[in-house]
């Protein structure tokens, strides 16, 4: 009888092979609450490692990281409409504390545009005060209603940036100088993840904003998937709190401003887009473990190697994890690697050290071959290059093989019922068309020019809408 699959099959059921994958590569699990999630340390460490690459890119731009509280008086969200009425269904509200009814209850925090623009506004004064650029790591709630690991759960972990700038132009060229310069290079560069960036249709727009990007990713299914947004705020939260601000010209004036996010839902992220039926593929440049050096049995020349190896390769700028449990036997091992999808296994056993090899194995692109021991601190470097920049390859060869050019709402619903994306003219589709395609679960997941850049504007001559299925 043949042996059942460590996982689900995708091809059989992606949602469950999902599921199966997040369990057994030990990324997390349900919590007690329905709709949290407990994120195990592998999964942890990955976004660790994250956080690390975004925190240096933020930074980069000027600005500065701080922490502002989890709870948000409720009269703070009546005053901006549109904001309000966009999250009033996700709302988390605690009622008592202290064993005793609150005089005014607080929101638990779905995003902290309110609660950051009291301080914006206390903090502003003068034009030699902007642009007031600040991010914050930490959690938000949005209560949710179908959860699914790091896809959409109660509580998630993000980080999000806030600015105030003197004008319009000022602001609209920060928010999107951070889809290109921190979002974009980053999941390009680092997740190794195509990504498109295009603008919102006023129907997506993030509530309360002006102009939404954003950042799309193709998943191995076909389906979309939101991997970050920027918004240009205008001055809609400036009004609802009187930021204003002294102008050189001496003039009373209102600030502009931008918000941005992105969160741990690149994480399943990672999973959809890379993973296949063995588990995990994580890009090298990302991984924490690029390289694992296995002893395949317990021999003491064979452990002396293995460490030896660990060494050299540690050495050499490889993150190396030596695997020398050997009272576990080595196929569960060399199983548990490849679920966790680190990069390179370098398998060593007495026969090996007879050859002055190690079994080289590539989890990316798959194979094995044997490697002289003393070329893999000279060899891996470049092996572990090839397969970052194989992965983002193979992301783009996917959406761009499955996107298909159509010109009416019937063919763009077949295209994306058979796991593709369509892209139809936004002049032909319009918002009657994307509340027609909408009924049908199909949403418009960004607008793009003629050329593939962001458009300028939602009505701009020769407008793309990228429709799909989405998560």
């Amino acid at each position: 009888m043949a042996k059942a699959p460590v996982l689900t099959p995708r091809a059989d059921d992606f949602p469950r092979w999902y599921q199966d994958l997040i369990t057994k590569a030990e990324l997390a699990d349900n919590g007690p609450v329905r709709g949290t999630m407990v994120i195990r340390p592998y999964g942890y460490g990955l976004w660790e490692r994250m956080q690390q690459d975004m925190d240096a890119r933020i930074k980069e731009t000027g600005t500065q990281n701080a922490y502002f509280p989890l709870l948000i008086p409720q009269s703070y969200l009546a005053r901006e409409a549109d904001h309000v009425d966009g999250f009033a269904p996700e709302l988390a509200v605690v009622t008592h504390g202290g064993g005793k009814e609150l005089e005014e209850p607080a929101v638990v925090r779905p995003t902290s545009e309110m609660i950051i623009n009291a301080s914006f506004s206390k903090w502003v004064q003068s034009y030699r005060d902007l642009p007031l650029l600040i991010n914050q790591w930490g959690n938000v709630v949005r209560w949710e209603l179908r959860p699914r690991l790091f896809l959409r759960t109660t509580e998630f972990l993000w980080q999000e940036g806030h600015t105030a700038h003197a004008t319009y132009e000022e602001a609209r060229d920060f928010a999107a100088r951070i889809q290109r310069q921190v979002y974009a290079d980053f999941m390009e560069n680092t997740l190794a993840m195509d990504v498109v960036l295009g603008r919102k249709t006023v129907k997506e727009r993030f509530a309360g904003a002006i102009n939404t990007l954003t950042l799309e990713g193709m998943m191995g299914d076909g389906k979309a998937l939101q991997l970050g947004t920027s918004h240009e705020l205008g001055q809609n939260f400036a009004k609802a709190f009187n930021t204003r601000f002294l102008s050189k010209e001496g003039t009373q004036e209102l600030v502009w401003q931008t918000s941005w996010g992105s969160t741990t839902r690149m994480i399943g992220a990672l999973v959809m887009m890379h993973g296949d039926d063995d588990g995990l593929r994580i890009p090298p440049r990302l991984a924490a473990v690029q390289a694992v050096v296995l002893a395949v049995k317990g021999d003491d020349a064979v452990l002396a190697k293995v460490r030896e190896i660990g060494d050299r390769l540690k050495a050499a700028g490889v993150r190396v994890h030596v695997d020398d449990r050997t009272d576990t036997p080595f196929g569960r091992r060399a199983v548990d690697w490849e679920l966790k999808g680190v990069p390179v296994r370098i398998e060593v056993g007495p026969r090996d050290l007879e050859s002055g090899t190690a079994m080289l194995t590539r989890r990316i692109p798959g194979g094995k071959e044997p490697v002289a021991i003393d070329s893999l601190a000279g060899l891996l470097p470049a092996v572990l290059e090839e397969d970052q920049a194989l992965l983002l390859r193979q992301s783009r060869e996917r959406r761009e093989s499955r996107t298909a050019q159509v010109s009416t709402i019937d063919e763009a619903v077949e295209v994306t019922t058979a796991g593709g994306w369509a892209r139809i003219p936004w002049a032909d589709l319009g918002a009657d068309g994307e509340a027609k395609l909408a009924e049908r679960a199909v949403t418009v997941r960004c607008l793009v020019a003629e050329d593939g850049s962001v458009p300028e504007s939602e009505d701009a001559p020769g407008n793309v809408a990228v429709v799909a299925r989405a998560y």
